[in-house]
């Protein structure tokens, strides 16, 4: 997953607003490191997007992102 298919999916989910923080400040379970720490780390974007997934319980009808024409 590409960086910018990962914002766009964390802001679609949480808004703008709260986007930002939510990447960095939500610890995901099992992974002891918010979603910022691990793309930092060189870990691909898709495995963070599934912590934040399983930290908010978003369903997976949810986890695929809005569908947008062109994408």
């Amino acid at each position: 997953m590409r960086l910018t298919e990962f914002e766009q999916r964390v802001e679609d989910e949480f808004g703008p607003a709260r986007a930002g923080w939510v990447v960095e400040s939500q610890v995901l379970p099992g992974r002891g490191a918010t979603a910022k720490e691990l793309i930092e780390r060189g870990v691909d974007p898709a495995e963070a997007w599934e912590g934040l997934c399983e930290a908010y319980d978003i369903p997976e009808e949810r986890r695929l992102g809005v569908d947008r024409p062109g994408w």
